[in-house]
């Protein structure tokens, strides 16, 4: 293929070149009453337009040689139908855009049928001494063939084994014709019979109402001369098809940019959906483009995974895209319609272009073609009315979106389009320019744009919140009591730590103004991040107002619980400790972590955390702080640190730090170092001496 592209701009300069030579040398073509074409050739070529000889079916074997019998040049083949290969003026293939097309046998009197068929042409050819001949088969046709010089096989396009030929699809050949015994003592005058074995695929009859074999004449001549023909054949194959893979890098950037958008948000799933959208029509493009150019990918393997599996995946990838685009509206059943039509869609087509040869009758296939038809409309109605309910919903990004949905419909039915006389195909500087692919390029653009404005309002959504959950930081900040606090005979000390930028943890040191007691509250919502923050700051404010009526722990957790109640998802682990001034102390506990008094915890019966029932007890407790005391106060973000190997800090080692006296931040610090998976809040209350009245 290298080669080819290589030799291209050489036969495009020489195109003119070419041009003037038949021009000037224009071989001598005739049909006599015999049925034989007369060529003479100087260094030029000729296209054999007749009269050719047709028939459908296959050709017996010979018995001996094993050898087509159709093939022999003495078969009388005068029973033989008469075809004429000529094209209309300016007439193209409608598929692939390429010039001189000529109407297939389904044209010609043999709707319907496909299989082997067979061309045979007789040609009395006046040749220079010692010139070497060639000939390029039809540089469009259904489907493959095999090409006979005087009954020997001279070359085939295709892959002839089996009871079912591979076909591909259609691409210049050139075959050197050898030269017959005996031509050189008759002065170059030699009578070849070409005769061509063809086949055509059940499949290839969905495509237009003119298929089968020959769509433009074969071409005899001058080796060098049918050479230049040959590449220049090549590269209008490469023009017609240059479009499509122009499309291959587009998508593969687009794939590329949307999983990168990714890394910019990660809970927007619709960048992951767009990725392997772009992905899949990568693929497909790639596969287009090298069962057009080359022999790798046979017709019926490129309709099973382009036709059917990848345009199932891509039909349905675009109803989930915008499903996801628009926040999953409701029915929630839709991405399951989706994958069911998308199935339905796969079914019906390769049944309906009989992908698989004999899985149906032929009579019954257009039916599962037509449904197929039918299921691509119900996709493509899908996607508007998710589109029409995104309009409804957030008014300018619906209608933002409706020109992509519009745009893929139209390449989506670019065949059907052409049924509706619709042009659908333009030449532009040598290039054919299709409909579906000037539509999905600009269904590129389009998503491109939606995708940018996407991720911008994703970038600003996300400083806002980052805006947001700095000031909740700071909030917090203020509300939480200062590190260290020193009353009339206590001394108090606190360290917090939050596993994120806002923390579920919360406490509250208040001293009363009359009687020198001092109450600490301290707990943990469930749930961290700016949410949890917010329940923190309900809390606080709870503790604080019913703090103005009633110091009590017991009916402070009760407060408390019924401020939870009714609340989704809001619960919390709390105590109350009230140490009145002669150091009695009562403590009330609703599922947090007990205290440890002189590095020994203190033994309470266990509590429902808050928010969980409107009747939850609490377990209450009374003892007695003796001067020298110390009642350490800990969040379970401290038992529950984890190292990289996946072992908890433990109860153990909270015990061997409380009894080793160290600061609270001391104890945080080993804990974060530890691994910290939770907010961490330590508070030590040491009572220095006899408490004096705060008044005092």
């Amino acid at each position: 293929m290298a080669r080819r592209i290589f030799f291209f701009l050489f036969f495009s300069l020489s195109a003119w070149f070419a041009g003037s030579t038949q021009a000037a040398a224009q071989p001598a073509l005739k049909a006599q009453a015999s049925g034989t074409a007369h060529v003479t050739l100087g260094q030029s070529a000729v296209p054999l337009y007749g009269p050719w000889k047709f028939t459908a079916g296959d050709s017996p074997l010979d018995g001996k040689t094993g050898k087509p019998l159709w093939a022999e040049p003495d078969f009388d083949d005068s029973r033989w139908e008469d075809v004429d290969l000529t094209p209309a003026a300016g007439s193209i293939d409608p598929i692939s855009g390429m010039s001189g097309f000529v109407p297939g046998w389904t044209a010609r009197g043999h709707a319907g049928y496909w299989g082997y068929a067979w061309y045979r042409i007789r040609v009395q050819v006046q040749a220079q001494p010692g010139q070497q001949l060639a000939l390029a088969g039809p540089a469009d046709m259904d489907d493959v063939y095999q090409c006979f010089d005087n009954g020997s096989l001279v070359g085939q396009f295709g892959r002839f084994s089996g009871s079912n030929p591979q076909g591909f699809y259609s691409q210049p050949m050139m075959f050197s014709l050898p030269t017959p015994a005996g031509e050189e003592g008759s002065n170059g005058v030699s009578t070849r019979v070409l005769a061509f074995r063809v086949y055509m695929l059940p499949a290839t009859l969905t495509e237009t109402a003119d298929v089968g074999g020959f769509h433009d004449a074969p071409i005899l001549g001058d080796n060098s001369t049918v050479a230049a023909q040959y590449q220049m054949s090549w590269l209008e194959l490469v023009r017609a098809y240059a479009l499509t893979a122009a499309q291959i890098p587009v998508f593969a950037l687009l794939a590329c940019v949307a999983f990168t958008f990714i890394l910019f948000d990660r809970s927007d799933r619709v960048y992951l959906w767009m990725g392997f959208l772009f992905l899949v029509q990568t693929v497909s493009v790639a596969i287009s483009s090298v069962s057009s150019w080359g022999q790798v990918v046979t017709i019926t393997s490129a309709q099973v995974l382009n036709d059917a599996t990848l345009t199932a995946l891509i039909t349905a990838g675009w109803v989930m895209v915008w499903w996801v685009w628009f926040g999953r509206p409701r029915p929630a059943w839709t991405p399951h319609a989706a994958a069911a039509l998308a199935l339905l869609y796969l079914v019906t087509i390769v049944l309906g272009q009989e992908m698989v040869v004999g899985l149906v009758q032929h009579r019954v296939a257009p039916v599962f073609l037509s449904a197929s038809v039918l299921v691509r409309l119900l996709l493509f109605a899908l996607q508007l009315w998710i589109v029409f309910q995104g309009i409804r919903r957030q008014g300018v990004e619906g209608w933002l979106v409706l020109p992509a949905v519009l745009l893929w419909g139209v390449a989506a039915f670019n065949a059907e389009l052409a049924v509706l006389h619709i042009v659908v195909r333009w030449s532009l500087f040598g290039l054919s320019v299709r409909l579906g692919a000037i539509s999905n390029l600009l269904l590129a653009a389009v998503v491109v744009v939606l995708l940018l404005r996407r991720l911008l309002n994703s970038i600003h959504t996300q400083r806002q919140m980052a805006l947001d959950v700095k000031q909740a930081q700071e909030v917090q900040q203020m509300i939480l009591p200062q590190a260290r606090t020193a009353l009339p005979g206590l001394e108090i000390e606190s360290e917090y730590r939050p596993a994120r930028e806002v923390g579920g943890d919360f406490f509250q040191i208040i001293p009363h103004k009359t009687d020198g007691s001092l109450l600490i509250v301290a707990g943990d919502v469930t749930g961290k991040g700016l949410k949890a923050g917010m329940l923190v700051a309900l809390m606080v404010g709870a503790i604080r107002s019913t703090e103005r009526f009633s110091s009590d722990p017991d009916v402070m957790l009760h407060e408390l619980n019924q401020r939870l109640i009714g609340r989704a998802d809001a619960q919390a682990t709390c105590l109350a400790l009230r140490i009145a001034k002669d150091g009695a102390a009562t403590l009330a506990n609703a599922g947090h972590l007990p205290p440890y008094r002189n590095g020994e915890p203190l033994l309470m019966e266990g509590a429902l955390p808050l928010g969980l029932t409107e009747e939850a007890k609490c377990s209450v407790m009374r003892f007695q702080l003796r001067p020298g005391d110390r009642l350490l106060l800990l969040s379970d973000g401290v038992a529950e640190a984890t190292d990289a190997d996946g072992r908890l800090f433990g109860f153990e080692r909270v015990a061997e730090l409380a009894r080793a006296a160290t600061t609270v931040g001391e104890i945080a610090q080993v804990a974060q170092d530890f691994g910290q998976q939770d907010d961490i809040s330590v508070i030590a209350v040491t009572r220095t001496g006899v408490l004096e009245s705060a008044a005092a």
